[in-house]
């Protein structure tokens, strides 16, 4: 198999850094089939020198071609990655996930080892995604409880043949907006009889900047666009586990409801408890709590987003 690693990428030029430079460094042992990969890497219209830098850098990274668009949202970006990769088997992860040596020989074993117990190639490998706010030394971050994920296809971490990938049609790049392209083509690739094989062996280390009260405000915008997108996704798929998975439900109205006690405990009035936490170098505990509100935000902007679609605003 030839592998070809699709990044989008979009002003994130510091770590990016990282993430390709661990990805030139990948061992591969003499008896893998693994026949050879590249890195795809999708401009999305950076404003921070990216683009310059890896052309500038371009014999420190051998297996990494460039390509360009304007600011079109990631679904463009990967979808425009798949159509110029010359691999078999397609690799997502984002520009800001930092990998260990072994990661494309875990995804090749569990491919490889997973077709053989099915008896068929309908299948694709979902790794381990850990989250980190250590720019320095992200792959020393521990598992955590948070880092668990229930997602059938995230574009985080997996590796899926690419014919599957055209059959289902690709990324809809209706969903230019935060959140829900890769899970609603995950339906897609769901209803081909595709069978998702865990491979918590191919670690990503999901690098971001520490939480902190600035953040808040982009946050919460991006908390609505996501509401926004979960509606379009319901829209192509209007069944009840979409429902569950966007919020749209009365479960989610009633428990974010009280939990914010009906908005009360929000950006303002959690700001001194959330600056006492970050201050005593608890910066992911206060993120933990602000998702109080920030999932009652989303489920305002889901039934937003659904009754302007109900009235054909």
């Amino acid at each position: 198999m030839f592998f070809s690693i699709v990044i989008p990428t979009y002003n994130r030029l510091p770590i990016l850094e990282k993430c390709l430079r661990a990805l030139e460094h990948q061992i591969i042992p003499a008896d893998s089939p693994i026949a050879g990969y590249e890195i795809v890497v999708v401009d999305d219209g950076s404003t921070d020198r990216t683009v310059e830098w890896l052309q500038t850098h371009q014999t420190e990274l051998p297996h990494v071609r460039l390509f360009q668009q304007d600011h079109q949202g990631p679904s463009a970006a990967r979808n425009l990655g798949v159509q110029e990769a010359k691999g078999d088997t397609i690799i997502f992860i984002d520009s800001d996930l930092v990998v260990l040596e072994g990661f494309l020989q875990a995804h090749a074993t569990a491919l490889t080892e997973g077709a053989k117990e099915l008896g068929t190639d309908r299948l694709f490998t979902y790794g381990s995604v850990i989250n980190t706010c250590n720019f320095d030394a992200p792959t020393s971050e521990p598992f955590k409880i948070t880092d668990y994920s229930r997602a059938y296809f995230a574009t985080g971490n997996v590796a899926i043949d690419r014919k599957w990938l055209e059959q289902a049609g690709l990324f809809d790049t209706r969903f230019q907006l935060y959140g829900w392209e890769d899970l609603e083509l995950g339906v897609r690739l769901k209803q081909l009889g595709l069978k998702l094989i865990k491979c918590p062996e191919a670690v990503g280390y999901h690098w971001h900047p520490p939480f902190n009260l600035n953040q808040l405000p982009n946050l919460i915008d991006k908390e609505f666009q996501r509401g926004r997108m979960g509606v379009l996704f319901y829209q192509k798929h209007p069944t009840w586990e979409v429902r569950m998975m966007i919020q749209m439900t009365w479960l989610h109205r009633i428990l974010w409801g009280l939990l914010s006690l009906g908005g009360t405990l929000n950006e303002r009035t959690m700001a001194p408890l959330l600056q006492w936490l970050i201050d005593r170098g608890k910066p992911q505990l206060a993120l933990e709590i602000a998702r109080i509100f920030l999932n009652w935000y989303n489920v305002k902007g889901v039934y937003a987003a659904y009754t302007e679609m109900q009235q054909g605003i």
